[in-house]
C-alpha cells in the first residue's frame, strides 16, 4: 500500500509544471495577449506593467499577500534596465550576478516573505485604541456619577422596602404555584422548610 503511494506521489513530482519553479512570465497567450478592448481597459490603471498572471481576484491590481505569492502585475514599471535584465535572464542565470538578480526580483514582487512577515508594529496602534476606548469609558462613568445619577440610592431598593414588598406579594398570593408564595405556609405563619 505505502510503495504504492510513493509511486502515485513521484509520478505526480514529475509532472510539476516548470511555471510552479519559476519566477519569469509564462509563455501562455491566455495570459499575455490580452484583446484590444482588455488592453484598453486594464492598462490605463496598470501603466507600463506587465500582467504576468491570474492574480488574487482576477483583476491586475499588484498586492503582496503571504497566503497568495503570485501578483498579476509586475511591481515595477518596465524602464530600460529592467528589459535589458529581462533579456539577459532569458540567457544563462549563472551569468547574472547577485545584484541583477535582486534587482529582477525587485522589478517584479516588492517585498520578500521575511519582510511580509516582519511585525509591523500595528499592535502598538490596537493597544493604544483601546487603551484610549477604556479612559474614555472610565471618565464617562465618573461624570455619570457626579452628575446624573442621583447621591443617594432610590427608597424601593432599601433593604426595609423590599422585605414590606415581600410581604405584599405573600398576602395577595403572586406566585401561588411556582412563585414566592408557593415558599410561604399560610397556616404556620413562615416559610417552607
Amino acid at each position: 500500500m505505502s510503495s504504492s503511494l510513493l509511486r502515485v506521489a513521484a509520478r505526480q513530482g514529475a509532472r510539476i509544471s516548470h511555471r510552479a519553479i519559476t519566477t519569469t512570465t509564462v509563455n501562455n497567450t491566455a495570459i499575455n495577449e490580452l484583446s484590444q478592448t482588455e488592453k484598453e481597459n486594464y492598462y490605463p490603471k496598470v501603466g507600463n506593467r506587465d500582467i504576468v498572471g491570474h492574480g488574487f481576484n482576477g483583476n491586475p491590481v499588484y498586492m503582496d499577500r503571504e497566503e497568495y505569492p503570485a501578483p498579476a502585475i509586475r511591481f515595477k514599471e518596465n524602464t530600460s534596465d529592467v528589459l535589458a535584465l529581462r533579456e539577459k535572464e532569458k540567457g544563462d542565470w549563472k551569468s547574472l550576478s547577485l545584484d541583477e538578480k535582486k534587482a529582477l526580483y525587485r522589478a517584479s514582487f516588492c517585498q520578500t516573505y521575511s519582510e511580509m512577515k516582519a511585525p509591523s508594529g500595528e499592535w502598538k496602534v490596537i493597544l493604544a485604541g483601546t487603551l484610549l476606548g477604556i479612559s474614555v469609558t472610565g471618565w464617562v462613568m465618573i461624570w455619570m456619577k457626579k452628575f446624573v445619577y442621583p447621591p443617594e440610592l432610590p427608597r424601593t431598593l432599601t433593604r426595609e422596602w423590599q422585605e414590606k414588598e415581600l410581604e405584599n406579594m405573600v398576602r395577595q398570593g403572586q406566585g401561588a404555584i411556582e412563585g414566592v408564595s408557593s415558599h410561604w405556609d399560610y397556616e404556620k405563619g413562615e416559610w417552607k422548610k
